[in-house]
């Protein structure tokens, strides 16, 4: 196992769900459950960032909080890489079931001479499936400072090796790694192709 932490993003107020994504059920087990299951095979170190944190101590995971309140995900990378025990770390969001150990075993490997190791999908980036080194830290928070939250706002600043599709390819043809429940009907999607892993009959999702 690499020196890796992981920060899983649990923040954000999922209005267009209507309710906390992290604890949407499947199986009987809340969403963020199968995040981390998944992610636990590749890093001793991992932190979940979250502004609301009780509900989630039962999960035996180290809980942060944002430094910087009020400025998204971009704050909740500054609060992740502030305490994550490792140079490096996958950051994660906390509605991401499908992520793929092979590729994230792949981009672990491309860290060498690099500050950020970022998927680029149909010619975009996705940032909330990505490794940041520590280095970033210091232009993100540069960033929250001066009022930019966007996410990757502070990439053009750092060395950044991009996985293209070509690349992705390889390990996850049908981009499942990224899919997340951002709507009713991206849970209804989540939901189906969970059960169609497990063999489950997935009629009336």
């Amino acid at each position: 196992m690499s020196r890796l932490s992981v920060v899983i993003l649990a923040g954000g107020q999922s209005r267009r769900m209507g309710t906390n994504k992290a604890f949407l059920m499947v199986e009987g087990r809340p969403l963020i459950a199968w995040v981390i299951e998944r992610v636990r095979a590749l890093a001793d170190d991992l932190v979940i960032v979250t502004n609301d944190p009780e509900p989630y101590r039962r999960f035996g995971v180290r809980l942060t909080s944002d430094l910087v309140r009020g400025t998204g995900s971009l704050g909740g990378l500054h609060a992740g890489l502030t305490a994550a025990a490792h140079g490096w770390s996958l950051v994660v969001a906390c509605d991401m079931p499908f992520l793929n150990l092979d590729l994230l075993r792949y981009m672990v490997s491309l860290r060498p001479e690099h500050d950020a190791i970022v998927p680029r999908v149909e010619g975009m980036e996705e940032p909330l499936h990505a490794l940041y080194h520590r280095r970033c830290l210091r232009h993100v928070t540069r960033n929250l400072l001066a009022g930019q939250f966007k996410m990757i706002s502070f990439l053009p600043n750092v060395r950044v090796r991009h996985v293209d599709e070509v690349e992705i390819a390889r390990f996850d043809p049908q981009h499942h790694s990224f899919f997340n429940a951002n709507t009713p009907g991206e849970w209804e999607e989540v939901q189906r192709l969970l059960r169609a892993r497990a063999g489950k009959p997935t009629s009336g999702l």
